[in-house]
């Protein structure tokens, strides 16, 4: 199984009075959003995640903050840092993931299909 996690770079608007950025499913990412929540005030050292999807796509973002996405496809581990709202980590279905090292204030907003 090849490793399909990717980070995407999302459309970023710069401007003097502050920065946009905007997510369009099935435009910037491959799947319809069905689903928005968020991960905010875990206490230090504590991790989420921990579990697989059989048929659920994601993408995650640091809006704030920053925090690692470890994901294993069964074959190989990957690290994603993130750390920047304007990239977003795309998650396949069938993609074990933990998401660990959140720093102080760390916001992770996941868009589900």
């Amino acid at each position: 199984m090849p490793f399909e996690a990717k980070i995407i770079q999302l459309p970023k608007i710069l401007d003097d009075r502050g920065n946009l950025t905007f997510i369009e499913g099935e435009n910037h990412i491959p799947f319809k959003i069905a689903r928005t929540y968020w991960i905010y005030d875990v206490p230090g050292g504590e991790k989420r995640g921990g579990h697989a999807y059989k048929e659920l796509y994601e993408l995650v973002v640091a809006l704030s903050g920053s925090f690692d996405v470890v994901l294993d496809n069964g074959k190989e581990k990957q690290t994603f840092s993130l750390n920047r709202s304007y990239y977003g980590l795309y998650v396949p279905k069938l993609m074990w993931r933990q998401v660990e090292n959140f720093s102080t204030n760390a916001l992770a907003l996941i868009l589900a299909s």
